[in-house]
């Protein structure tokens, strides 16, 4: 990513470009890089990997305009995931004078149009339609977010079957490919020393490049822990702190519990959101706040909450119809600080002002992950930050310390036997996370609970892999002192004043007596949150212990587990806390050193 938009001058005067979105007055220097590497190449297939919020739609509209202007080819077809995101498409090439018909449906193509903007599931109904008119004329077709084209067999055949013929194709993403292995149409898979078969991009630009380039903002991730509790289906009653290590079952049903908002977490958490949104406000005077939500239902309750909370109304998005469109275009372009959305209308929205988010969504795939956390990194001038609020959820922590990992679509996963692929999600959960609709599919009753009570502690500060703070009551000064990061800093600022926050709390917590550390008062670097993946393999160890002792010793293994529950206590190892486990792991290893 060397090359600078200095090279631009190798183009000719009448390049349609200099500013061909309408409001920059040049192309960045990874668009003027890929641009110049497809000039030169001049390939029929060309995948772009770029961050989100790095200006996808400005290189492929540079792209495509060049292409027409040098009659490469005649028309241009635009594939976009959702109904939104086709108008936003059109809109954007309308500035540039390319005009693309998002209401196209059959027939002819008015003659004022230069191609069309389609969804991928309306390429998956007609796909004969869209291939009799790449076979007509010479096409462009822009594949946005190309990794929604495996989102079922049908669509990858039918996306294969009406682009085959076009003359040139540019798939985009902006996200981590899919943890499937369903072949993406178009893309190019390479096999690497592995002898994994895994997408090459043509250009890749991630968001590590664009944060050191100032193209997008520093994001600052605010973990909330806290008690939680709930009935079982059998009606029993579980009371877990969330963050804690347990069952993944047990992981869940806390997270939705802390998700209700009956409880005290959402209020307490949206709460502080709004605190974070007023002070960056004093430096960005227009920036906004989202919340995902999962269902419908939360998002109304979560609407609600926010009037309650800050007395002004939040815009509700409840599904991509063309209502939903309007009224996210209108929260664009109006001066509201809070919009509430639910699912996948997180993907592609293009809000530049949102600067605040929360994350109120059982949703736990890297994609979704990545998609939801575009939505606030856009960066308009230098020094803004994002600041994303989530749950202390092990999953989430991990992808929040893991923004600068680049993944590639791998065909094929080989595992060792008993290992588990953290991002290897199951099939259902991916298929949810790409979903447009937001009606109830049923997927609460897979783990049938009764959320009783919750409650939030402000838990750390995540930035750039490092963790940070103590944990606080919310409302508490140690809470107020993270809440009150300017909105305007740079990267390096932002990890320095995070240092001297931590430093002082720390500081500040050692002059108190013992009778008022009513919180775990460590650092955040010293509460490792244990992941459900990292408690399997503490149970395979010590399984594995065990299995080694009852060789040595001639005791049956269910003895030899009862014998360390006794002496170390606790509940069996499927309950057992990681501490718990690493105790009883120690206790079996100072036995079998005895006996030799």
């Amino acid at each position: 990513m060397t090359t600078t938009a200095a090279s631009s001058h190798h183009l000719s005067p009448a390049f349609p470009g200099r500013a061909p979105w309408g409001t920059a007055s040049k192309l960045r220097a990874w668009q003027q890089g890929a641009m110049e590497k497809y000039v030169q190449e001049q390939p029929r297939d060309f995948l772009a990997v770029a961050t989100p919020g790095a200006g996808k739609t400005t290189f492929a509209l540079t792209l495509a305009s060049w292409l027409l202007h040098h009659h490469v080819v005649q028309q241009v077809t635009v594939v976009a995931p959702t109904e939104h995101l086709k108008k936003q498409w059109a809109e954007a090439a309308a500035r540039i004078g390319i005009k693309l018909d998002p209401e196209y449906s059959a027939g002819p193509l008015g003659k004022d149009y230069h191609g069309v903007a389609v969804t991928y599931a309306g390429v998956g109904v007609r796909p004969m339609l869209h291939r009799n008119r790449v076979e007509q004329r010479k096409t462009l077709v822009i594949l946005d977010e190309i990794h929604h084209a495996g989102d079922s067999k049908s669509w990858g055949e039918a996306c294969l079957e009406a682009f085959e013929p076009a003359t040139r194709r540019l798939a985009l993403t902006g996200t981590p490919f899919r943890s499937d292995t369903n072949p993406i149409p178009f893309v190019t898979y390479e096999e690497d020393n592995a002898g994994i078969r895994r997408s090459a991009a043509d250009y890749t630009y991630g968001y590590g490049n664009a944060l050191a380039d100032h193209v997008v903002r520093p994001v600052i991730f605010l973990s909330y822990s806290g008690n939680m509790r709930w009935r079982t289906k059998a009606g029993d009653e579980i009371a877990a702190r969330l963050g804690e290590p347990m069952t993944k079952d047990a992981i869940s049903q806390a997270w939705r519990t802390a998700l209700d908002p009956r409880g005290e977490w959402m209020p307490s958490v949206l709460r502080a959101a709004d605190q974070r949104l007023t002070e960056v406000r004093k430096a960005i005077p227009d920036a906004g706040a989202l919340v995902i939500a999962s269902d419908q239902d939360s998002a109304r309750a979560y609407a609600k909450l926010i009037r309650e909370i800050t007395g002004s109304k939040a815009t509700l998005v409840l599904s991509d119809e063309a209502a939903a469109s309007k009224r996210i275009d209108d929260f664009s372009a109006s001066n509201d600080r809070w919009m509430v959305a639910v699912r996948m209308v997180s993907e592609g929205v293009d809000v530049p002002r949102l600067a605040v988010g929360v994350y109120a969504t059982t949703i736990s795939t890297p994609l979704f992950f990545a998609q939801a956390v575009g939505r606030f990194v856009r960066s308009r001038r230098r020094g803004e930050t994002a600041s994303v609020f989530l749950p202390t959820v092990p999953d989430l922590l991990t992808f929040a310390n893991e923004m600068e990992v680049e993944r590639d679509h791998a065909l094929d996963k080989p595992k060792k036997e008993g290992e588990e692929d953290p991002y290897a999600e199951s099939e259902k959960e991916m298929e949810e996370a790409n979903k447009e609709q937001d009606e109830d599919t049923g997927e609460q009753e897979q783990f049938s609970f009764e959320a009783l009570e919750s409650e939030a502690v402000f838990d750390r500060v995540l930035y750039d892999g490092a963790e940070f703070g103590m944990q606080a009551h919310p409302g508490s000064e140690e809470e107020q002192d993270y809440l009150g990061i300017p909105g305007l800093l740079e990267p390096d600022q932002v990890q320095l004043l995070l240092q001297k926050r931590q430093a002082r709390q720390i500081a500040h917590s050692r002059k108190k007596p013992d009778s008022e550390a009513d919180l775990l008062e460590l650092p955040a670097e010293r509460r490792p949150v244990v992941s459900h993946k990292e408690m399997m393999e503490l149970r395979k160890q010590l399984n594995t212990m065990v299995s080694a002792y009852v060789h040595q010793s001639g005791k049956p293994h269910g003895v030899i587990h009862t014998e360390l529950r006794r002496v170390c206590g606790g509940p069996p190892s499927a309950e057992a806390t990681a501490g718990q486990l690493r105790q009883r792991i120690a206790k079996v290893q100072e036995w079998a050193t005895r006996m030799k």
